[in-house]
C-alpha cells in the first residue's frame, strides 16, 4: 500500500499531537488529607508546567523548614488573577493544599493566604 503525502502529513500531524498529551502528569499528592503550610516566601518561580513558591516555614520546635508550595499552569493562574508579581520574597503568605504522598515538602497549592487577609483560590471556584 503506497501512502500518500497528504496521508503521511496527517499520521504525523496526528502523532505529533498526541504526545503533550501523553507528557502531562498528576501531582502524586494525598487527596484525603489538607495541608496548611505559613512561612516567608523565598522565590517565585513563575513558569510552566507549574509555579512554584519556596517558603522558609518555622516548625513547633523552632526550626525551620523549605517547602515547595505550587499552583497549576501559568494561564489557569492567570485566570485565577494571578501574575508573576503576585508573590515576592519576604512576603509571608498561609497556603493550603494536598502534600506529596511519599513525604516531601511539596504541596498542589489549592488556596493562599496572604499577610493582609487576600486569598487566591487555584483550583474550582
Amino acid at each position: 500500500m503506497k501512502l500518500t503525502s497528504f496521508a503521511l502529513i496527517l499520521i504525523f500531524a496526528l502523532v505529533g499531537g498526541a504526545v503533550p498529551v501523553l507528557a502531562h502528569h498528576s501531582w502524586p499528592v494525598d487527596m484525603d488529607n489538607l495541608v496548611t503550610v505559613q512561612g516567608t516566601v523565598i522565590e517565585f518561580m513563575w513558569e510552566n508546567p507549574h509555579p512554584m513558591i519556596s517558603l522558609m516555614v518555622s516548625t513547633s520546635n523552632g526550626e525551620t523548614e523549605v517547602w515547595q508550595i505550587g499552583g497549576p499552569a501559568i494561564n489557569r493562574m492567570e485566570a485565577k488573577g494571578w501574575t508573576k508579581t503576585t508573590v515576592n520574597p519576604g512576603d509571608v503568605i498561609t497556603g493550603v493544599g494536598y502534600q506529596f504522598r511519599d513525604g516531601q515538602k511539596i504541596i498542589r497549592l489549592e488556596k493562599v493566604t496572604f499577610a493582609d487577609g487576600t486569598q487566591f483560590s487555584l483550583y474550582g471556584s
